[in-house]
């Protein structure tokens, strides 16, 4: 392949920014790599006339999608905008037209990925998408390519770095919540409205994409059981550490005969696991395969250039298989028989914090609502007093048990007369 291949870019931010720059001042070293001259001809933006740190040039930048996809001469788009709509339409109607599509969308592909991946592999092109899970780490790749062989038994992250960054913080120097998200956002590590971090929304949309590649299933997000970080407080920290666990949002998938675990929430990892060591805004992917074993994959999971260079590198590599003639990575298949298991389904330990009166009697009847729901006990500790108001501090930890009995002995013993409160729940990894 003589000829330059051309490429359409929609998105001009944070990622697009640092895609454009690294096309446009680093040419004949990709060009070198990919095999054939990789010419960056239109970006799609909102409004072409606003000043950008990128100087690029101005009949470059168009604010009409058609200039780009319906552009024949344009044979790959890049799209890093975000969001769901208009970006899904985009995606489709360049697959529809026979392009190549780069994505960094983990909305579009968790949402919609089966289906955009099936049309594509019916208009004979490739969708790649590496930069929508783990920013610059090589997952997408490794599950399709590296790990095929395998049969994926269980996949365990921490694939958002700004809840990682917000509990490292509050388990460090013991802010609250809002205080480290605000400390997060003043070092760039958190939006100005941080609710897709600290909700769980973006590691769900991010297993939900893992668990369908992994399994080679379509698992949506409405599928995944999600929990966010606002309930964890800054003495859980604490205990966790007497007990030998840090706390993490940990998005964690697993096999099951006939169906597949997959759930998002704030859990206690013992401190020895490689989960438990990822510090800051770092991602790590824990993968168990049936040949090769564990896996760990570290790296950082956000960020302009990270992803960016997910980006890039997605594009030499699709540039060398357009040039080849052929398709170096196998297609992906969905096997719609296979379901999420129910949250109340799933067996798991749990630690739980209560605030009840100091007086006897008490945890008798805290043990009676445990036994009336099968759930066994591991440790049962009276941490604090306080002779202001007569209360204890109660934690205690359990066995695996069916979390829908967890659930049931969390009301149950919010309902006990000596019980001010159930402060705090919590699963045990």
């Amino acid at each position: 392949m003589s000829r330059p291949l051309s490429v359409g870019l929609i998105g001009l931010g944070t990622v697009g920014s640092q895609v454009a720059e690294r096309m446009l001042s680093w040419g004949p070293q990709l060009s070198r790599r990919a095999g054939v001259e990789l010419c960056l001809k239109k970006v799609l933006v909102r409004d072409v006339n606003k000043r950008r740190p990128l100087n690029v040039a101005h009949e470059l930048l168009t604010d009409e999608p058609a200039e780009l996809l319906d552009d024949p001469s344009i044979e790959v788009v890049i799209e890093v905008a975000g969001g769901d709509e208009p970006m899904r339409s985009y995606i489709q109607l360049a697959i529809e037209a026979g392009k190549h599509v780069i994505t960094a969308n983990k909305v579009v592909m968790a949402r919609h990925g089966p289906e955009l991946l099936d049309l594509a592999a019916e208009r004979n092109v490739d969708v790649y998408f590496e930069a929508a899970v783990g920013g610059g780490i090589p997952l997408i790749s490794t599950f399709r390519v590296d790990l095929q062989a395998n049969r994926i038994e269980r996949v365990s992250a921490v694939i958002n770095g700004t809840t990682n960054y917000v509990l490292g913080r509050m388990a460090s120097a013991g802010l609250t919540m809002p205080d480290a998200v605000r400390e997060a956002q003043e070092a760039g590590y958190a939006e100005a409205d941080p609710t897709d971090d600290v909700a769980g929304f973006d590691a769900t949309y991010k297993l939900a994409i893992l668990a369908s590649i992994a399994y080679e299933i379509k698992v949506r997000p409405d599928d995944i059981y999600r929990e966010g970080i606002d309930g964890v407080e800054p003495v859980d920290f604490r205990y966790a550490r007497e007990l030998g666990y840090a706390i993490k949002l940990v998005a964690h998938t697993q096999r099951h005969t006939g169906r597949v675990e997959a759930r998002v929430h704030p859990a206690m990892v013992p401190v020895d696991h490689p989960l438990a060591r990822v510090e800051g805004p770092e991602n790590a992917v824990f993968v168990e395969g049936d040949l090769v074993g564990q896996v760990l994959l570290v790296g950082q999971g956000a960020g302009g250039r990270p992803t960016a260079s997910a980006v890039v590198g997605d594009l030499i590599d699709l540039a060398r298989s357009i040039r080849r003639g052929v398709q170096s990575r196998p297609s992906f298949s969905f096997d719609d028989r296979i379901g999420v298991v129910p949250i109340g389904e799933v067996k798991t330990r749990a630690y739980f914090r209560l605030r009840v009166e100091d007086r006897a009697g008490v945890v008798a009847a805290i043990g009676q609502v445990f036994a009336e729901e099968g759930v066994s006990i591991s440790s049962f500790i009276q941490k604090d007093a306080w002779s202001h108001d007569q209360t204890a501090e109660l934690v205690v930890t359990t066995h695996p048990a069916l979390d829908a009995s967890l659930q049931r002995a969390r009301e149950k013993m919010s309902a006990l007369e000596p019980v001010r409160a159930v402060s705090s729940f919590l699963r045990v990894f």
